[in-house]
């Protein structure tokens, strides 16, 4: 297999690897060209983290930033009369699956000489590039919306990270990030490849979990659809590598006020968006609208919309079985059931749905479901 190289899926054009870059000299987004599949020997089965599967990624790390990321719980329950597995992302350092990406990203990036980086966020990925940022000896800028959760921003902060809040939408923060990228390095999770090698190995560790079988579905809470197109990769490494014998239908959900990528993906037109109770998936303009729809095509799989009243439903739900999570990730449960009530999925196959976040750094909005004075 040839070295590995930045790849402009767009254009065909790559870049060294070893160069530091988050986007293409003509500024679209990039991907990395294939990396070769993890075999079940070449597992680190010494190493708790998801750094067991280090040899899957792109680059060798000689000194990875690790909190003890990866490896988080997979629950069999019933759900809405099916069995079905909850991958409980939010057993992480930060508490969200968002470390998967920042650990491989920020690893990568120090060992490249990059000491400084730039990151926009809702909450969860900043909180998570300032951990990591933090552990790993480096400095971290986040810009966030002002509506952010404080619980996720006074998180960032706590971690040593300098925080600017933007007042407007997700995608004014985006942009304003864009427009600083020249001063700092702009380790964005939704931009940088690394970042999606991180998340990637979501996709070895349901393969292992599950005893080395992929499942049949995996139901993702999407915004910029990082898990999506991290599933994508790994599981198509798994694929190529002979590790599995079939790709698992990848479906996105997402909120009916703001599901780009659903709405592109169900062939619907496009709508402004509309404020949601799921925040971590309120992105406008995802950057890889094509490549995570073509992901989830390629899967044959697909995407549902969730209205407010159905995500609030769903985070109840689950949380009635013990499982407190925020509504973005609640929004795979009230995916789920949908699927099954139009026999999408059926009650006989696997299906895993990916919790991406505790409900702990939603507390006020939790609260307002309930209808208790906080």
């Amino acid at each position: 297999m040839q070295p590995v190289r930045y790849l402009d899926l767009r254009s065909g054009r790559t870049y060294p690897i070893d160069q530091p870059r988050w986007c293409g000299d003509d500024g679209a987004p990039l991907l990395l060209t294939e990396v070769a599949g993890l075999t079940r020997d070449r597992i680190d089965t010494g190493t708790r983290s998801l750094w067991r599967y280090a040899q899957a990624l792109p680059l060798a790390v000689h000194d990875p930033i690790t909190l003890g990321e990866g490896c988080t719980p997979l629950l069999s329950r019933m759900l809405y009369g099916a069995g079905v597995h909850f991958k409980c992302e939010w057993f992480m350092p930060t508490a969200s699956f968002k470390d998967r990406g920042a650990s491989v990203m920020l690893s990568l990036l120090r060992q490249q000489g990059v000491m400084s980086v730039l990151e926009d966020s809702s909450g969860n990925g900043g909180a998570a590039i300032a951990a990591f940022a933090a552990a790993g000896g480096m400095q971290a800028l986040i810009m966030a919306p002002s509506s952010t959760s404080p619980a996720k921003t006074v998180q960032m902060r706590a971690h040593g990270a300098a925080v600017e809040l933007i007042f407007g939408t997700r995608q004014d923060t985006s942009a304003a990030a864009e427009a600083r990228a020249a001063e700092i390095f702009y380790a964005s999770h939704n931009w940088h490849p690394f970042f999606l090698h991180g998340t990637k190995t979501l996709a070895y560790e349901l393969w292992e979990d599950l005893g080395f079988q992929a499942p049949d579905n995996i139901v993702i809470p999407c915004g910029a659809g990082s898990n999506v197109l991290g599933c994508d990769i790994g599981f198509s490494e798994l694929l190529r590598s002979g590790g599995i014998d079939h790709l698992p239908r990848l479906f996105a959900a997402q909120p009916a006020n703001c599901g780009p990528i659903a709405r592109h993906a169900l062939g619907l037109p496009s709508e402004p968006a509309r404020p949601t109770i799921a925040e971590g998936t309120a992105i406008a303009a995802p950057i890889r609208l094509a490549e995570v729809t073509q992901a989830l095509a390629r899967s044959q799989g697909g995407a549902v919309l969730i209205e407010e009243a159905e995500i609030i439903r769903a985070t109840l739900d689950l949380a009635a079985m013990g499982l407190y999570v925020e509504p973005t990730c609640a929004q795979a449960a009230a995916a789920f059931r949908k699927l099954l009530d139009d026999g999408t999925i059926t009650q006989d196959q696997t299906t895993v749905l990916v919790l991406t976040g505790t409900g702990i750094k939603a507390t006020p909005r939790i609260a307002e479901m309930l209808g208790i004075a906080i």
